[in-house]
């Protein structure tokens, strides 16, 4: 069991440089690796000064953000998704403080303390980290483990408003340290992911699904098949991204998702109405011959839009399942088709590249356009929920510093972040 001290010492001695380079420095890059050396350092150092130096059983912990691959606003329907865990997250210096509270001062944010004598949901955290803390140590209570404090200093490269689920990073850590310190490291990344999604749910007041969760606590590519939400299939794809001669860019087209409320819920609502009229809660559980043949009086019935959408769904919906399937018998090329393909679906029949609530604002559909001329190969789609935000691309290496300039003449400087599909989700980095 080391001190924060002893783990600083190992950290800047190299001890650690395998496993973070095996998160931080997929590429082989050593700078990348001393740059993700000295953050660790930086974080167990900022963990000392508050906490103190000498603080037993002191060891770092990561949960990642996570990109959604294919599957566009099919998991809430009980679809299937193909998503991953990227290079960014939020890294933590934790140690177990012999108390019955946890505290976390988080790099940027005040700092916060929760108390485990009382996990009740309350309704003044809605949409804060301490709600978030609240009902991951909540569920992992009721789940039967004994808890106890902990004291943690954070900080975060999760992109804020970029569709990596910094929220699904944050309980995924936060999980993970719950999981060293007081379970003994028995719960598995899918157990971790369902009790963040509760956490979300219930304490947060998202009722998001469980994709943004798995994505960040499972690791590598993820395929996940929804249509029992509450014993999702879940499937690592084994592929080696580094090797596909492509790098992974999500551009940020600086709009904003404030007041988009409606035009998620429109989505659901929509797609909702049409399994309806089969008497069904949701798409998956509509044949799609039932859904063809019955188009003429849903027009009537549902109106066109959300017809459309329903027809995004079975396309996307199949299409999540043979972007994996191409994973993993190594056909990149058509990898990239089925992204082109899942793009073109959201952005003519699933219609959330912008919002009719604002029609001046089309910062998503100008990207794509932007990125399709600068792309020979066009594998471009918008990235998550839509509307705003931003877009996902696979561009090839040889092209990348042209395509990053390109996109950033049009947004402007520290638009386009390059990421990598790390192999490895929430963990505990070093001890």
């Amino acid at each position: 069991m080391s001190t924060c001290s002893q783990l600083i010492h190992t950290l800047e001695s190299g001890g650690c440089d395998q496993a973070l380079a095996s998160l931080y420095a997929l590429d082989g890059s050593a700078q990348r690796l001393d740059e993700a050396r000295a953050r660790c350092v930086r974080t167990a150092e900022a963990f000392a000064a508050r906490f103190g130096a000498d603080a037993q059983g002191a060891a770092l912990f990561s949960g990642p953000g996570r990109t959604e691959i294919g599957g566009n606003h099919t998991d809430h329907q009980h679809g299937r998704v193909l998503c991953g865990s990227v290079d960014l997250d939020m890294l933590a210096c934790a140690a177990p403080n012999g108390l019955d509270v946890v505290r976390i001062h988080s790099e940027g944010y005040p700092a916060l303390e929760i108390s485990l004598s009382d996990l009740a949901p309350r309704k003044e955290e809605e949409n804060t980290s301490a709600a978030l803390v609240r009902g991951v140590a909540a569920k992992i209570r009721e789940l039967g483990y004994p808890l106890s404090g902990f004291d943690a200093c954070a900080t975060s490269t999760v992109l804020s408003g970029s569709g990596l689920s910094s929220s699904a990073a944050y309980e995924t850590l936060v999980g993970n340290i719950f999981n060293h310190f007081c379970c003994g490291d028995k719960l598995d990344p899918v157990a971790i992911a369902k009790i963040g999604q509760y956490a979300e749910n219930v304490y947060f007041g998202k009722p998001c699904g469980l994709m943004d969760q798995m994505g960040s606590s499972v690791g590598g590519a993820v395929f996940i098949d929804f249509n029992d939400p509450a014993n999702p299939v879940v499937e690592k794809v084994d592929y080696d991204f580094t090797k596909s001669g492509y790098a992974l860019c999500i551009v940020d087209t600086g709009s904003s998702h404030g007041d988009l409320t409606d035009d998620y819920a429109a989505v659901t609502r929509e797609m909702g109405a049409v399994a309806a009229h089969f008497g069904k809660t949701v798409l998956r559980d509509v044949p799609l011959e039932d859904f063809r043949a019955a188009i003429p009086a849903l027009r009537d019935e549902c109106g066109d839009r959300a017809v459309l959408r329903a027809m995004h769904f079975y396309d996307d919906d199949r299409t999540a399942n043979l972007e994996a399937a191409a994973l993993k018998n190594g056909d990149f090329d058509f990898f990239l088709a089925l992204v082109n393909q899942s793009g073109l679906s959201s952005a003519l029949h699933l219609q959330n590249t912008w919002s009719v609530h604002n029609p001046r604002q089309q910062a998503i559909p100008l990207a794509l356009a932007e990125a399709e001329r600068l792309l020979d190969i066009r594998a471009v789609r918008v990235h998550g929920g839509g509307f705003a935000g931003t877009i996902q691309a696979w561009v090839p290496v040889d092209d990348l510093e042209k395509f990053k300039t390109g996109m950033e003449a049009l947004l402007g400087q520290g638009k386009c972040h390059v990421l990598h599909i790390r192999p490895q989700g929430g963990c505990v980095v070093a001890e």
